[in-house]
C-alpha cells in the first residue's frame, strides 16, 4: 500500500496541471448534473416490516391520495370578558373558523362542539383538531395561508385565536454552519503552517471535493431521493474529513522536505506515509456509515451512502489532487521569514537548542504518571456520560393515531366500526374517539384516536401497544383486522427500529473496523484499546446531548428552543459517525508511534515520538473538525442542531481525552506488549504497511540499483548522469532512503 501511494503521490506532483484538471472537470460535470436537477425531495420516513408501516401501504391502496403521517393543525379558541365559548354568537364564529380551515388539503376537522372532551371544563376555552392528507412538509403556501385567514376570521369576531401543530411548519434555516467552520478553519491553519499558501492549500483541495461530493447528491437527489438533510449532514462530515486528510498530508511533506528529501520525493513520501493512514482512517469512516444499512431504514441508508461517498472523495483528493497542488505552490509551502532566512532551500534550518513541542513534554510527563492520567480521564468521561441513564427517545412530533380498519371479512362494516369505537373510548389514555370514515368500496375505514397524552410521551406509547394487543379481541368481535398507524405510530415504531438494530450494528461495525485495525496496527490490543475508547467518548458525547437537549442544561446558549426526547435516529447514528471519525485520529497518532517502532525505538520512546510528530497536527485536525461541526448548531432544523452538537463535544471529548490522554497512558502500562501479535494470526492477516516498512525496502532496492547504473559510467548515484536532477522514473532519482540530498529549489 505505501508503496503504490508513494508512486502515486510523485505521479501527482509531476502531472499536477493534468490531475489539477481532472479534478476541475469532475467539478464541472457535477456542478452542471446539480444545476439541472429538481428540488431535493422530503426525507422518506418508511420503516419496512413495521405495522405502522403495513398500515401506511394499505391506507394507500385503499384511501389514495391520504397519508399515514398526515400533517395536524389545533386551533385554540379562547372566549371574551368571561363569556363562554358555547354562547350562540361564540358557536356560530367556531364553526366558521372550522368550516373554513378544514378546506384545501384537509381531510378532517373536527369541532369542538362534536367532541366535548375539546372544551374546557369551565367552558371558555376549545379547540378544533384539523387533520391533513399529507405531511408537513406537502402542506403548501396556500393551506397555511388559509388556516391564518380562518383564525383571523375568529378575531375579527372578538376571540382569541391561536393555532399550532405541524401544518404550520416552514422549512428551518439550516444555518451558516459551513461558514462558520472553514473560517475558524482558516485561522487554525494559519496558525499551525504560518503561512498564507500553506494554509490555503487543505481548505481548497477539501472544498474541490466536498463541492464535487454534494452537487453529485444533489444531481442524483430526485432520482435515489436524497434530502436536504442527507446533504446537509454529507457536506458537514466531508468538508470536516476533506479538510482534515489534506492537513494530515500537507504536514507530513513539510516534515519530508525539513528531513532534507527533494519536492517531488517528500511528496510520494507524504503520500506513502501520511497517505496510508488517510486512506484506512478513511475506510474506517465509510464502513461506520456504510453499515447504517443494517438497520433497513432507507433514510438511514441513504444519508449514510451519501455521506461515506463524501468521505471516499475526501481520500481521493488527498492522495491525488494534494500532492499536485504541493507541487504547485513551491517554496510558499513555508512562511516568508522561513524563506527569507533561507534563500536557497526555503526550508527551515534545524534548531538542535529548541526545546521538546509541547506534545512531546506531555507524551514524556504520562509516560511519567500513566495509572494518575488513566483514572483521572476515565473518571472525568464517565462523569460526562452519567446523563445517559436518563436517556429518552421520542419522535419529536404532534399528531394523532390513525387505526385502518380492514373490514373485507365483516358482514356489517358501520357496525363493526361503532363497537371498536366504543371499546377504544373506554380504554385507559385516550382522549377523543373519531368515527369510522369508510372509503368508496366500503371494505376500510379509518379512525382517528387522540391520545390524553403529549405524542412523544411514554403513555402516547404505551396506548399504541395496548391498541394493538386487542387487534385480535377486535377482529375476533367484529371480522375486522385493525392496524395502528399515523405519526405517532410510525415514530414509536422507528424507536423500537432502532433499539433492536443497535446491537446488530455494533457488532458489524466494530467488528469490521477491528479487523480493519489488526491489519493496520498488527497487533489485538491496540485495536481494542481503540474500541474501548471510543465507547468512553460515544457515552460521554450521548450524556451531553441527553443533558442540553433533554433536560435543558445551557439550551438557551445553544438556542435550544424546546427540550424533549432525543430523536429516535440520533444515538445510532451518532455512533456511526463518532466511530469513524474517532478511528481517524487513532489511525493517524498510533501510525506513528508504529512506524516508529518498528524502526527500532523502544515503547517508550516511540509514544514520545508519535506525540513529538503527530500532537501538533492532530490537535489543529481536530479542531478544525470541531468548528466545523460546531458551526452547524446554529441551524434552525433540530436533528441538525443536535447532531452537529453531538459529533462536536464527541470529537473534542475523543481526541482530547481518549486520543491525547487515555491512549498514551495505556500504551505505556502495556509496553512490548502493545504491538504483539499472535505469530499465527501474523501469518494469515495481509501485511497492508502503512509504517512505510516494505517502501523503505523499496527505496533502499532502488538506490542499490541506482548505484550499480553508476558504477556502470551511467552517472552517479542518483541516476541518469546528473545526481542534483530527480529521476522520473516511478520511485527513482534522489528518494533513497538514506541519501537525505538538498532540497531543489522550485
Amino acid at each position: 500500500m505505501a508503496t503504490f501511494l508513494y508512486k502515486l503521490g510523485r505521479l501527482a506532483f509531476r502531472r499536477r496541471r493534468i490531475v489539477a484538471l481532472l479534478w476541475v472537470a469532475l467539478l464541472a460535470a457535477a456542478s452542471v448534473a446539480a444545476s439541472t436537477a429538481g428540488d431535493p425531495p422530503d426525507d422518506d420516513f418508511s420503516l419496512p416490516g413495521t405495522e405502522a408501516q403495513r398500515a401506511a401501504d394499505l391506507m394507500e391502496e385503499r384511501f389514495p391520495g391520504v397519508s399515514a403521517d398526515g400533517a395536524e393543525a389545533k386551533i385554540v379558541f379562547r372566549a371574551p370578558n368571561g363569556d363562554k365559548i358555547t354562547a350562540t354568537k361564540h358557536r356560530e364564529t367556531v364553526e366558521k373558523v372550522v368550516e373554513k380551515a378544514g378546506g384545501g388539503q384537509a381531510k378532517a376537522a373536527v369541532s369542538p362542539f362534536d367532541n366535548e372532551q375539546q372544551i374546557s371544563q369551565d367552558g371558555t376555552i376549545a379547540y378544533a383538531q384539523i387533520t391533513y392528507g399529507v405531511n408537513a412538509m406537502e402542506i403548501t403556501d396556500k393551506t397555511r395561508d388559509q388556516l391564518k385567514a380562518a383564525a383571523e376570521l375568529g378575531r375579527d369576531a372578538g376571540l382569541t385565536v391561536e393555532m399550532g401543530g405541524e401544518a404550520l411548519f416552514v422549512e428551518p434555516d439550516m444555518g451558516n454552519g459551513e461558514i462558520i467552520g472553514i473560517g475558524v478553519a482558516a485561522f487554525v491553519l494559519i496558525v499551525t503552517f504560518g503561512s498564507l499558501v500553506a494554509a490555503g492549500l487543505p481548505l481548497i483541495t477539501a472544498l474541490i471535493g466536498v463541492s464535487v461530493g454534494i452537487s453529485s447528491i444533489v444531481g442524483l437527489g430526485p432520482v435515489l431521493g436524497l434530502s436536504a438533510n442527507t446533504i446537509t449532514l454529507a457536506m458537514m462530515i466531508g468538508l470536516a474529513v476533506g479538510i482534515d486528510y489534506a492537513l494530515f498530508i500537507a504536514s507530513r511533506y513539510r516534515a519530508e522536505l525539513m528531513e532534507g528529501r527533494d519536492r517531488e520525493e517528500a511528496a510520494g513520501r507524504a503520500v506513502g506515509t501520511a497517505g496510508s493512514a488517510v486512506v484506512f482512517a478513511g475506510l474506517t469512516v465509510v464502513i461506520a456509515l456504510s453499515g447504517l444499512a443494517v438497520v433497513n431504514i432507507p433514510v438511514l441508508t441513504k444519508m449514510g451512502f451519501a455521506a461515506a461517498g463524501t468521505v471516499v472523495i475526501a481520500v481521493l483528493v488527498a492522495i491525488t489532487l494534494v500532492p499536485a497542488a504541493l507541487g504547485m505552490v513551491g517554496k510558499r509551502i513555508f512562511g516568508r521569514k522561513v524563506r527569507q532566512a533561507n534563500p536557497e532551500t526555503g526550508v527551515p534550518a534545524p534548531d538542535a537548542d529548541a526545546k521538546p513541542p509541547l506534545g512531546a513534554r506531555w507524551a514524556s510527563f504520562t509516560l511519567r504518571r500513566p495509572v494518575v492520567v488513566l483514572v483521572t480521564a476515565v473518571l472525568a468521561l464517565g462523569a460526562v456520560a452519567l446523563p445517559v441513564s436518563k436517556l429518552h427517545l421520542g419522535p419529536g412530533f404532534n399528531g394523532p393515531l390513525v387505526m385502518l380498519l380492514d373490514q373485507k371479512n365483516s358482514d356489517d362494516p358501520q357496525g363493526a366500526g361503532e363497537r371498536i369505537a366504543e371499546k377504544v373510548r373506554e380504554m385507559d389514555g385516550v382522549a377523543f374517539v373519531g368515527p369510522a370514515v369508510p372509503n368508496e368500496a366500503g371494505d376500510a375505514a379509518l379512525m382517528t384516536v387522540v391520545p390524553e397524552a403529549r405524542p412523544s410521551s411514554v403513555e402516547t406509547q404505551d396506548l399504541v401497544k395496548d391498541l394493538r394487543a386487542q387487534a385480535g379481541e377486535f377482529r375476533a368481535d367484529t371480522g375486522t383486522a385493525v392496524l395502528v398507524t399515523g405519526l405517532t405510530a410510525i415514530n414509536v415504531d422507528f424507536s423500537q427500529v432502532m433499539d433492536d438494530a443497535l446491537v446488530p450494528y455494533l457488532a458489524l461495525v466494530v467488528g469490521l473496523a477491528f479487523l480493519l485495525l489488526l491489519m493496520v496496527f498488527r497487533s489485538v490490543l491496540v485495536p481494542l484499546k481503540a474500541a474501548l475508547g471510543f465507547l468512553l467518548s460515544v457515552l460521554a458525547a450521548l450524556g451531553a446531548v441527553v443533558a442540553v437537549f433533554q433536560w435543558g442544561w445551557l439550551a438557551g446558549l445553544l438556542g435550544v428552543e424546546q427540550t424533549g426526547p432525543i430523536m429516535s435516529m440520533m444515538p445510532i447514528f451518532m455512533i456511526g459517525v463518532i466511530f469513524g471519525l474517532a478511528m481517524d485520529y487513532e489511525v493517524f497518532l498510533v501510525t506513528r508511534m508504529r512506524e516508529a517502532y518498528v524502526h527500532g525505538e523502544s515503547p517508550s520512546e516511540a509514544i514520545v515520538t508519535g506525540f513529538k510528530l503527530g500532537a501538533r497536527v492532530v490537535t489543529a485536525a481536530a479542531i478544525i473538525m470541531i468548528s466545523v461541526f460546531a458551526g452547524f448548531i446554529g441551524a434552525g432544523e433540530t436533528m441538525i442542531k443536535m447532531m452537529g452538537f453531538g459529533l462536536a463535544v464527541a470529537i473534542l471529548f475523543d481526541a482530547f481525552i481518549v486520543r491525547m490522554a487515555i491512549v498514551p497512558a495505556v500504551l505505556a502500562l502495556l509496553g512490548d506488549k502493545a504491538w504483539k501479535l499472535p505469530r499465527w494470526l501474523d501469518r494469515i492477516l495481509p501485511n497492508v504497511d502503512v509504517e512505510g516498512e516494505k517502501l523503505a525496502q523499496y527505496l533502499d532496492a532502488q538506490k542499490a540499483v541506482d548505484f550499480r547504473k553508476g558504477d556502470d559510467g551511467d552517472g552517479g548515484p542518483g541516476g541518469g548522469g546528473n545526481s542534483g536532477t530527480p529521476s522520473t522514473g516511478p520511485g527513482g532519482g534522489q528518494g533513497a532512503a538514506t541519501a537525505q540530498p538538498q532540497p531543489t529549489a522550485v
